[in-house]
């Protein structure tokens, strides 16, 4: 007996330390099998009230209307639905029900055995107590303490009945019966571990497929929702629209030159600058709306709101949150956004419709010089379509022999005579035809193509030079991805290695915009290009922001005048003052200056007064190939032609 105490303590500790999950599947099983339970309270209330009614005694009546009631009782609560009763109110209902209807048919048992002398009616009550006591302890197994308590209270009072008499025979039944609690204790104990192991198991099982399911719905890196889990949500909300009213709004974004941070520091520098965003925009959107990692740097936003102008609003709120720096191994790594969004149901009402939409507003975005926010318009389509065709055909481009070089001299007016060339990408598509440089270069920037496309220029563009006389310099353009890639001073000298050209016949032209987004590491890539006697331009000098600050900062040999001065040379003043006032602080700074855009001979004239050191332009030569700057190299001795001739050089054949 101590033992089965013992057991009973153990198992009461053990109760409570249960996870609400379980206990609620627990108590659950109580009312798995409702039929079990109206033909128990049938049977017993039906043997009670014709034992009350053969034995004509009101303690008997009155306890047997007593189990009636209570059945009917528990009948109604095991078919009712419980509503939004909590699990342990369940519990406590079931056991007030249960433990009252069992201690009824043992006192209906007791009152048959001490006041009813007809053996059949104290066969009937013992054999529905008993019979009741051993259904519970299976049924109830699964909250063994209600269990346990049932058959102690439907099966004692029948030994107490059984012992009163003191009938050897009934003695006998009673330590009978006694003996069928403590067997029937141990077994519900067993069969509620059983029970106990399996539910556990199968609640841990459901937690991890829950785990993984909600894993799989969450972009490793960022915790935030990934590319399905985002689908899911955007089709269920766009379902829910026409009945709640208001739109949706889908903000697409990517971080602007994602790819140079990794190239720079590193994928763990990526990665940090990917998991701030993802939090700052999370933060700010999750409570309310959906925040996606949609693959690589690519982000979405799903917004509710009431008018299309919200989605304005939200998209200066998301392009604030990039453009706050993120601290990194002692640098700050910076980025920006580019977005684009559509409305529903403006925009489209179906989840395909509306991520090609707004897929065609972030390319938008992204052509007007990225950090931008943009919303749909339909006029976008065509546009788009022709920059993403492009995209396409230029993979492979490069290795089809589709790029090519020409080269338009530049001439110093002192000399008279050609000093330089410009290397210019042209790049004839066989689906395409000749497509403009200001047309592909930027998206081969997008798309990283330019790197490749930069080293093969400088190869070929030094290889070519090689050839010419030797005080012929060269002049190539870098883009913004090329002067930050960590190895551009490697592939400079690699490409003057092999082709034998001096690096003081090398020069690299670069533009004021590509300045303006990493002053210490554009600094850094061109002092480095100074060190290995390779000479920089500062290119469309005064069309930039602070134009002056760099010539200061950076070591640049010499500024190239825009050709925006020259187009009203004729006929504005200003122009005029402009070039000269550049051309005085250029010489006062010990820098060369050269003048694009020439194409008339006023203009030419013009700039002969400002004493500029070089011009260029179409009056003096257009854009050749390599075979002809050779042949006009081979049929002139450089520097005898006077550039000041109405015609300086024959049309380019």
């Amino acid at each position: 007996m101590k033992r089965i105490i013992l057991r009973m303590k153990r198992l009461r500790q053990a109760d409570h330390q249960i996870s609400s999950q379980v206990r609620a599947v627990l108590v659950d099983s109580l009312y798995a099998s409702p039929r079990s339970l109206v033909i128990g309270a049938l049977t017993s209330s039906a043997i009670a009230a014709v034992v009350a009614w053969y034995s004509d005694d009101h303690w008997l009546i009155a306890c047997a209307i007593g189990i009636g009631l209570v059945g009917l009782g528990r009948i109604i609560d095991t078919l009712s639905t419980r509503g939004s009763i909590t699990v342990r109110e369940q519990e406590r209902g079931y056991r007030l029900g249960a433990l009252s209807y069992s201690a009824l048919l043992g006192l209906f048992g007791l009152l048959t055995l001490t006041r009813t002398e007809d053996g059949v009616l104290h066969l009937l009550s013992v054999t529905t107590a008993i019979g009741y006591a051993a259904g519970i302890a299976g049924r109830n197994a699964g909250r063994p303490l209600i269990a346990l308590s049932q058959l102690c209270c439907a099966s004692l009072p029948l030994a107490l009945g059984l012992l009163i008499p003191l009938h050897p025979l009934k003695a006998l039944m009673a330590a009978v019966i006694l003996l069928f609690v403590i067997a029937m204790l141990d077994i519900t104990q067993q069969t509620y571990a059983v029970i106990l192991r399996a539910t556990v198991a199968s609640e841990e099982k459901a937690a991890l497929a829950e785990h993984h399911a909600r894993m799989a719905r969450r972009d490793d890196l960022t915790g935030v929702a990934n590319r399905t889990a985002f689908r899911e949500h955007f089709e269920e909300r766009l379902g829910g629209l026409s009945a709640s009213g208001g739109k949706l709004a889908l903000l697409w974004l990517d971080l602007d030159r994602f790819k140079e941070v990794n190239d720079s520091f590193g994928h763990l520098a990526g990665n940090e600058l990917l998991v701030a965003v993802a939090r700052r925009l999370d933060a700010r959107f999750g409570d309310s709306g959906i925040v996606a990692r949609l693959g690589g740097d690519e982000f979405a936003v799903l917004c509710h709101i009431a008018q299309t102008e919200t989605a304005e609003s939200i998209g200066t709120t998301i392009l604030d949150l990039v453009r706050q720096p993120v601290p990194f191994g002692g640098h700050r790594l910076r980025s920006s956004a580019s977005i684009g969004a559509a409305v529903a149901p403006d925009d489209g009402c179906d989840a395909d419709t509306l991520l090609k939409n707004a897929d065609l507003a972030l390319y938008r975005a992204k052509e007007s010089g990225r950090g931008r926010f943009h919303l749909y318009e339909p006029l976008m389509d065509e546009k788009i379509e022709r920059r993403r065709q492009l995209d396409a055909a230029m993979e492979g481009a490069l290795e089809r022999g589709e790029f090519h070089l020409l080269f338009q001299p530049i001439y110093g007016l002192a000399q008279g005579g050609i000093t330089s060339c410009e290397a210019l990408l042209r790049w004839n598509s066989p689906e395409f035809g000749p497509i403009s440089p200001g047309e592909f270069i930027p998206i081969a920037e997008e798309n990283g193509l330019i790197v490749a496309i930069g080293d093969r220029v400088l190869h070929q563009a030094c290889r070519t030079a090689s050839a010419w006389p030797p005080e012929v310099t060269v002049a190539v353009n870098l883009s913004p991805v090329q002067l930050r890639t960590p190895d551009l001073t490697a592939t400079v000298v690699s490409a003057l290695r092999t082709s034998g050209l001096p690096p003081k016949r090398l020069t690299l032209e670069v533009t004021e915009t590509v300045l303006l987004d990493d002053v210490e590491r554009s600094l850094a890539a061109l002092t480095e290009l100074n060190r290995i006697d390779v000479c920089t331009t500062l290119d469309d000098f005064g069309t930039g922001y602070s134009s002056l600050s760099y010539l200061t900062q950076f070591p640049f040999q010499t500024l190239k005048i825009d050709r925006s001065f020259v187009v009203d040379l004729e006929h504005n003043p200003a122009s005029i003052a402009i070039i000269q006032t550049i051309v005085d602080l250029a010489a006062k700074l010990g820098m060369r200056t050269v003048v694009e855009g020439v194409e008339t001979p006023a203009q030419l004239d013009q700039l002969r007064r400002t004493r500029c050191d070089a011009v260029q332009g179409f009056l003096l030569a257009r854009p050749m190939t390599a075979e002809q700057m050779a042949g006009l190299f081979t049929d002139r001795t450089v520097g005898a032609h006077d550039p000041g001739q109405e015609h300086p050089l024959p049309e380019a054949g």
